[in-house]
């Protein structure tokens, strides 16, 4: 149950409004469980990435978002540790997913991003107010910063196509 301001009134009501991705606090370590695997699937799968960037700033690119993953991956790993006093472990060793093309990649890897918002706004309100709900937010803004990092690497490949020209 949330707690509103009833605006010009100054007074709080509770509210039995809930937002279509409300999650329960086990489902939230669920998910937090779930991204240690995701974050690891995804760091191999840029590392993949990394080979196939035409450029080296491409590559720098992609590497700096590699790096956030993790970065992701630990923070996970020690929240889900302190919360539920149970080491995470590492995350999955299976094989990555290898790109078809570098531009088959790319899109892969923005809707990977854009999906882990989604994942992360649900754990980001099964979590109480406090550090772990906060860090979640930040990675949240990660991942959207991650997504518009994909988006300006499509956006040379369409570039390198017409020679500079839209």
């Amino acid at each position: 149950m949330y707690l509103s301001y009833a605006h010009g009134y100054g007074w709080y009501r509770a509210s039995t409004f809930q937002p279509v991705w409300a999650t329960s606090y086990n489902d939230a370590l669920e998910i937090m469980r779930q991204s240690v695997q995701g974050e690891k699937a995804d760091e191999l799968f840029y590392d993949e990435l990394i080979r196939l960037a035409p450029g080296k700033e491409q590559a720098d690119i992609i590497a700096s978002i590699r790096d956030d993953e993790r970065g992701h991956n630990r923070m996970f790993r020690e929240m889900l540790h302190e919360l539920t006093g149970q080491p995470a472990g590492e995350g999955g060793e299976e094989t990555p997913k290898k790109p078809a093309s570098y531009a088959e990649g790319l899109k892969t890897a923005l809707f990977g991003e854009l999906g882990a918002v989604e994942r992360y706004r649900r754990l980001w309100f099964g979590l109480p107010t406090g550090i772990y709900k906060d860090t979640v937010f930040g990675v949240m803004l990660d991942e959207l910063k991650h997504a518009d990092k994909y988006n300006y690497l499509i956006g040379q490949i369409g570039m390198t196509k017409t020679g500079g020209k839209r």
